[in-house]
């Protein structure tokens, strides 16, 4: 039998897809590859503007162990986990209960107050910059990791609330009202039933946010001028040399911290992957 028309059009499908996915995959692991390129070479070839070329030597081990044993790069990664673990923490919590009173409880402000949480995503932090400093200095807490987390927290917080509020919407309606109907606090539902049911939506929510906080620059740069409390993504700038840049060392440094990430990324990539999907075919 001859192939009909639309097995014809799906094998040119799938060959186009076997042909591009190849080509774009390269396109985007060039940059990776590159910055891994100049985190093996030498400082000669750096010197010399032998960026993109062959290196004239490999100094793997030499440039990590140079990173690793650099006296503020453990202090960097450390205020990182310091920074980002506890707004993961703040965020999502707040974003679950926030979720759970704007998906169940049926009231006249519910939803102008979500409409609120969603316009506060489209506004660009950037223009928020001078306010945040006033207010941080107003507060006393500029310049320190506390006040950093307190407004990551805050500009997360109305993301995560229109994540979970989403996922808790699609929930079904009938599980708390009986539970209510059974008379089980309002806590108890939300801890026992609600809380146990868009596990993966938290797992994925929080996997989320991490990556977030932690590939943060700009806020680093504008709350924090103590350089014993920047987090990695700023610190590795004093990698550099007083008079010579030190690109390998750079380079070396990011790829090592663009590792947590993608690490918690294929550690909870089952719920990261189960939380996205959730509703799906509801």
């Amino acid at each position: 039998m001859f192939p009909s028309p639309i097995e014809k059009s799906s094998a040119r499908m799938q060959l186009a897809y076997k042909t591009i996915l190849p080509f774009s995959l390269l396109i985007w692991l060039l940059p990776i590859l590159a910055i891994f390129m100049t985190s093996i070479r030498s400082s000669k070839d750096i010197n010399t503007g032998n960026v993109f070329g062959i290196p004239s030597e490999f100094n793997f081990i030499e440039n990590y162990t140079q990173v690793l044993t650099h006296p503020d790069a453990l202090n960097f990664m450390v205020n990182t986990f310091i920074i980002t673990i506890p707004t993961v923490v703040v965020s999502v919590a707040l974003a679950c209960i926030t979720g759970y009173a704007l998906a169940t409880y049926k009231f006249r402000w519910a939803l102008p107050l979500f409409f609120i949480f969603v316009a506060g995503n489209f506004v660009p932090f950037q223009i928020l910059m001078l306010p945040v400093i006033d207010l941080s200095n107003s507060l006393e807490i500029y310049n320190t990791v506390p006040g950093l987390v307190l407004f990551h927290a805050a500009f997360q917080t109305g993301f995560c609330t229109l994540f979970m509020r989403n996922f808790m919407k699609a929930l079904p309606f009938d599980l708390i009202e009986s539970a209510r109907i059974e008379g089980v606090g309002e806590f108890k539902i939300f801890w026992y039933v609600v809380v146990p049911l868009v596990k993966p939506a938290i797992a994925a929510l929080a996997v989320l946010i991490f990556t977030f906080i932690w590939n943060d620059f700009f806020w680093a740069t504008v709350m924090i001028q103590d350089e014993a409390s920047l987090p990695i993504t700023v610190g590795v700038r004093s990698l550099n040399g007083e008079f010579v840049q030190q690109w390998q060392l750079i380079s070396a440094a990011s790829l090592l911290a663009a590792a947590p990430p993608v690490l918690m990324f294929f550690l909870m990539q089952k719920h990261f992957i189960a939380g996205l999907t959730l509703g799906a075919v509801k």
